[in-house]
């Protein structure tokens, strides 16, 4: 007689699937929120050390942890744990002090306690004007090779050594500003594109970004992982051939 033999009955493939899916989301979430989160850029505001279409990769530890460092920001917790202190001339990812649901992205300039005033154009800190040189003018071009109207650059070094690019388009009301005295918890951050940027030297009822919070900083963008101009979409791999921009992909942000 031929001994009966139980058999298991196998797994559902579909709870499987939920469960594999459910993992992944999870991991996912934790790289974002603790360790990197990748951004895009929609504006020319920080031109020419990031142009329209750059994608990014952004450290959320490099300042700490707030609740806008978390998946749809849940309020649990004030203030920063693991916080550290940005560097002046470091590009920086936060929330928009007029609408926490929006994320920009400026150079801090200027730490607490800091006294920072703009004189004809020209950046001061502290009493002493920054350090600039007149470089080639910065020019971009399209896929068909034409080239924008050229702008002229300046190499900005802050106390230090630590060096970028800046653009000076025209004379503008954020030219000439009172001296801005940085107050504790708070930074002081400006658009690389000195005369198309909404920055800390507006205040945030006129559109400005005003004295940044420390609490809203997300991270330091720290390299551009691929790069499109605005012939071609991410979604979209057929449009990539014309529309990448290899030159740029994998770069640090300095």
């Amino acid at each position: 007689m031929q001994q009966e033999q139980s058999v298991s009955k196998p797994k559902s493939d579909i709870w499987e699937t939920l469960r594999t899916l459910f993992y992944a989301i999870l991991i996912a979430l934790g790289i974002r929120s603790f360790a990197y989160e990748p951004f895009h850029i929609p504006s020319e505001s920080m031109l020419p050390t990031l142009l329209v279409g750059d994608y990014l990769f952004v450290s959320k530890y490099a300042y700490g942890y707030s609740q806008y460092s978390l998946f749809m920001s849940p309020p649990l917790f004030k203030g920063r744990i693991l916080e550290s202190v940005p560097e002046r001339g470091d590009v920086a990812v936060f929330r928009y002090p007029g609408d926490t649901s929006k994320d920009y992205i400026k150079r801090v300039i200027g730490l607490p306690g800091d006294r920072v005033q703009m004189r004809g154009g020209e950046l001061w800190l502290n009493g002493e004007k920054v350090e600039r040189r007149r470089i080639a003018d910065f020019e971009e071009r399209d896929r068909f090779g034409n080239v924008r109207p050229r702008i002229r650059q300046y190499e900005e070094i802050l106390p230090g050594g630590r060096s970028y690019f800046v653009l000076d388009s025209s004379t503008t009301e954020g030219d000439d500003t009172p001296v801005f005295t940085v107050p504790a918890g708070h930074y002081f951050v400006m658009g690389d594109n000195r005369d198309n940027s909404l920055d800390s030297r507006f205040q945030v009822a006129f559109g400005g970004v005003g004295y940044l919070p420390a609490e809203n900083l997300i991270g330091r963008a720290e390299v551009r992982w691929i790069s499109l101009d605005s012939s071609a979409s991410l979604f979209k791999p057929w449009t990539w051939f014309g529309g990448f921009r290899f030159e740029r992909m994998f770069t640090s942000i300095r």
